[in-house]
C-alpha cells in the first residue's frame, strides 16, 4: 500500500512539475519578455453584426468548456516559476473573462490587443498601440490575452483557443505551448 501511495504522489508531483516547467521552459527557451495567450474557447466564428464593445450580450463569449479551460490554465500559470510583471487583456468580453478566470492578481484592459478581424477595431491603430507597448516594456515578462489575428500579426504564428506563445520582442523568437 505504501508503494502505491508513493507512486501516486510521485506521479502527481511529476505532472505538476511538467506543467510548471512548460511555461518556465518556453519563456527561457527564447528569453521571452511577452507571453501572448489566445482567449479560451468561445465557440463560433467572429462576432455578431450588432457587436458593441460595452455589451457582452452582443459578442461571442466563452462557454462552460472555455471557462474550465481558462481556470485550468490559470492553475498551471500560478504553479509555475513565472511571475508576470504585467497582465493585459483585450477589451473584448471573451478575453476579459479568460483573464479573470486565470486568477492572477492584477490585470487591466489594453486596446492595443483588440480584435480587428471584422473591422470592429482599426488594425493600424491596434497594431501601432501594441508595437509602442512592446517597445516600452520594462523588466520581467508581460502576459497579453488577446485574439488570434493580433497574435498572428505580432508574431507570425496562429494559435488555437487557450494556446500560448512566448515571444522575445528583440529577436522575434517564439515558442508555442499549451497548458491545458
Amino acid at each position: 500500500m505504501r508503494n502505491l501511495i508513493s507512486c501516486v504522489l510521485l506521479l502527481f508531483s511529476s505532472v505538476i512539475a511538467s506543467a510548471e516547467d512548460q511555461l518556465t521552459s518556453a519563456v527561457a527557451a527564447v528569453e521571452a519578455d511577452v507571453v501572448f495567450m489566445r482567449h479560451a474557447l468561445a465557440p463560433g466564428f467572429g462576432d455578431p453584426a450588432n457587436f458593441a464593445l460595452d455589451d457582452c450580450g452582443t459578442q461571442r463569449n466563452l462557454d462552460s468548456v472555455g471557462r474550465k479551460q481558462a481556470a485550468s490554465i490559470g492553475v498551471k500559470i500560478r504553479q509555475s516559476k513565472i511571475q508576470f510583471a504585467e497582465v493585459l487583456s483585450s477589451e473584448w468580453c471573451r478575453c476579459k473573462e479568460t483573464t479573470e478566470l486565470l486568477g492572477l492578481k492584477k490585470w487591466e484592459t489594453f486596446s492595443g490587443l483588440n480584435s480587428f478581424f471584422q473591422d470592429f477595431a482599426n488594425k493600424q491603430i491596434v497594431m501601432n498601440e501594441l508595437e509602442q507597448k512592446l517597445e516600452e516594456l520594462g523588466t520581467g515578462v508581460t502576459l497579453m490575452v488577446t485574439h488570434q489575428v493580433v497574435i498572428r500579426a505580432a508574431t507570425g504564428q496562429s494559435l488555437g483557443s487557450g494556446e500560448l506563445i512566448a515571444f522575445n520582442t528583440r529577436s522575434k523568437a517564439t515558442q508555442k505551448f499549451r497548458l491545458d
